[in-house]
């Protein structure tokens, strides 16, 4: 890299463009912005002060990234048409690229620009809508577009590869993909420029450590002391850096932060909404401890009816932000999660992360109260698309905000049409001039592990189930399905060793009867039965549309005990207008229970229908063979409370989707 030395046209300094290819520097005397073209030095103008964000970066550090080196030569800040900031830095690398790295509440993201081949074409910014997908890279997936807005140049310093103009305002679309990926789209030029990369963390760019002071790298938490300008009263900022909104405790004012200053913008009045836990309080959540620094009440109108809920930001200078959501005394832990990271095959489901939600209601969510402190320029009456999907102990939610006046047409399209018309304008009338979808994953929290977490007591305790809650029993259905594993696998150890013995089998021709109402008596020689062992008795006839069967008796000499038996055989078939049908079979078997160790005479009487004819008759007598009926016996009474818990479980989830436009258990509308 040659460095070029060149004297500020603003103030005569010398300024140095040290890397060859950078656009434009950055006077650190007089804040003006210089562009070098081919013959001449241009000042573009000047730039405000920077403003501190808190970044860990700085201009000079060196880096590598995915083992190429680099060095952060430039910063510029940008202003979102809503009011935040955030910063772009510029990356010089040693094979001559340029990475655009862009820094925003806490996040990173690494892209370079692209040159797209002429069968990708990139949407015009009026046509691009949120959550439309956009083939940035021939083969590769579409990225969904998350934002679109409109950003001014406010601040810079150091080299930057392009032609900032201070104050020169564009639109642009932040796009995000299924695992990571993420690009932006510059309409400052025509056709736009195309920057593609990915979300990475701090600990990718391979600074040094000592390069990146833990101080700078974990934001302060402990606070910035201001004065209200509406009443004088002390009023702290937990998250400095990162604060956009913040309410006076004394007087209820909803404050604007302006770059350490506070500006009054309207009086909420004190105590109107008190937040179930203070503002202040310090809860652990999956081991990282949050300060709550801020509360938000929001509502919605369903059938008439305006239903409220609760909404407290956690902070932590690491981890960022998350949400606590209260909603009829339930509770749910929310973090956002990339917008392409989420997938919907139809209206009614939403696909994250391998697991399939199902649409619960969609509605324009209004914001009625804050207190605390915003990471966005939060206002009272703001609205968003808000659409919920569940799939328990999970809740998938997207929020789709846009700028005020395409909220409030927003607003009355909602309002006048029916839950399943609102599904369908929401899908047709994604295309706005700006706004942004953010999406969030909820998983369920009991209201004593929020007491636990922040070590308080006296929550409420919920009256409804919540559409994320899981059915506290569910795990008898595991218990349930171990049991009845465990007893058929006993039953085929037991049919396996069972000691199975023929201890008689014997073949007979019967003779035609006398009448119909005729039988035959057989009697047969002893037989040896053990004690211990139940007695199968089975029987085979050549029956054929017609029935036989057999009374019998086992019969102990010896003691006069009698037991019982009897073997229906019957066989039908024919065909009908259906085609071939059967019915019985021609054996037949029962199963006895053991009798005391003896020999037995078997006594037969047998009678069929068709007593004119001979029918052949076969007996088999065998001992030991295991009674299944008992194992299912056994089954049946270890499924009773599972079952019960069944229904109870049917009945649990009726509930959770009571509130639902969309619930499976409503007739459609």
């Amino acid at each position: 890299m040659s460095q070029v030395d060149v004297s500020c046209p603003g103030c005569g300094a010398q300024i140095s463009f040290k890397t060859g290819s950078s656009i434009v520097t950055v006077c650190e005397f007089c804040k003006s912005v210089v562009a070098r073209g081919d013959r001449n030095i241009e000042d573009l103008g000047k730039v405000a002060d920077l403003v501190d964000t808190g970044s860990p970066l700085d201009v000079g550090l060196k880096g590598v990234y995915h083992g190429a080196p680099f060095e952060l030569t430039g910063r510029a800040q940008l202003g979102h048409e809503a009011g935040g900031i955030w910063d772009e830095w510029y990356a010089a690398f040693a094979d001559g690229r340029w990475g655009w790295l862009a820094e925003a509440q806490g996040r990173f993201y690494m892209t370079f620009q692209q040159s797209l081949p002429p069968e990708i074409r990139i949407p015009p910014v009026e046509d691009l809508g949120l959550g439309q997908p956009v083939e940035v890279m021939p083969g590769s997936v579409p990225l969904t577009v998350a934002e679109k807005a409109e950003a001014r140049a406010l601040s810079a310093k150091g080299e930057i590869p392009y032609k900032l103009v201070p104050g020169q305002a564009y639109y642009y679309a932040d796009l995000s993909g299924p695992h990571g990926e993420f690009a932006t789209l510059d309409y400052g030029e025509s056709p736009p420029n195309v920057f593609v990369g990915r979300e990475i963390r701090l600990a990718d760019l391979g600074f040094p450590e000592s390069a990146v002071a833990p101080e700078r790298e974990a934001r302060h938490v402990s606070g910035v002391q201001l004065s209200c300008p509406q009443c004088g009263g002390p009023l702290d900022l937990r998250a400095p850096d990162q604060t956009q909104r913040v309410t006076c405790p004394n007087c209820g004012s909803l404050l604007d932060v302006n770059q350490g200053r506070l500006e009054f913008l309207t009086a909420l009045g004190p105590g109107k909404v008190k937040p179930a836990i203070p503002i202040g309080s310090i809860g652990e959540f999956y081991g990282v401890k949050f300060m709550l620094i801020g509360f938000m009440q929001r509502s919605v109108v369903y059938e008439g009816t305006r239903y409220y809920w609760e909404e407290y930001l956690l902070y932590e200078p690491k981890a960022g932000f998350r949400w606590l959501v209260r909603s009829d005394d339930n509770w749910s832990f929310v973090y956002t999660v990339p917008p392409g990271s989420v997938q919907q095959p139809n209206r009614m489901s939403a696909v994250f992360d391998g697991k399939q939600f199902k649409l619960y209601q969609d509605s324009m969510a209004r914001v009625e109260y804050v207190g605390g402190e915003f990471y966005w320029k939060v206002t009272v009456g703001e609205l968003v698309h808000a659409v919920d999907y569940v799939n328990p102990p999970y809740t998938l939610s997207e929020e789709v905000s846009a700028t005020e006046a395409s909220a409030a047409q927003a607003a009355q399209r909602h309002a006048a049409a029916s839950p399943s018309d609102r599904r369908k304008a929401y899908f047709q009338n994604k295309p706005m001039v700006s706004g942004e979808i953010n999406w969030s994953l909820g998983t369920y929290v009991a209201f004593r592990d929020v007491e636990k977490a922040f070590g308080i007591g006296g929550l409420p305790t919920p009256n409804k189930v919540a559409p994320n809650q899981v059915f506290p029993h569910r795990k008898i259905y595991k218990y349930w399905g171990l049991m009845l594993l465990a007893l058929f696998l006993i039953g085929i150890v037991i049919n396996v060793i069972a000691p199975r013995q023929n201890v008689f089998q014997q073949s007979f021709q019967l003779q035609p009867l006398k009448d119909a109402n005729g039988t035959q008596v057989i009697f047969t020689d002893p037989i040896d039965l053990r004690g211990g062992r139940n007695i199968k008795v089975m029987a085979n006839s050549n029956v054929d549309n017609t029935w036989l069967y057999v009374d019998g008796d086992f019969i102990d000499e010896s003691s006069g005990l009698v037991q019982t038996f009897s073997l229906p055989v019957e066989y039908y078939h024919g065909v009908d207008d259906d085609g071939s049908w059967s019915e019985g079979s021609q054996q037949a078997d029962t199963t006895l229970a053991a009798l005391p160790s003896s020999k037995y005479t078997m006594r037969m009487e047998v009678q069929w229908e068709q007593w004119q004819s001979t029918p052949s008759l076969s007996v088999t007598v065998e001992q030991g063979v295991p009674r299944m009926s008992y194992l299912l016996l056994a089954m049946v009474l270890i499924s009773i409370v599972p079952l019960i818990v069944m229904v109870m479980h049917l009945r649990f989830v009726q509930r959770r989707w009571e509130d639902s436009d969309y619930s499976p258990f409503r007739s459609s509308k």
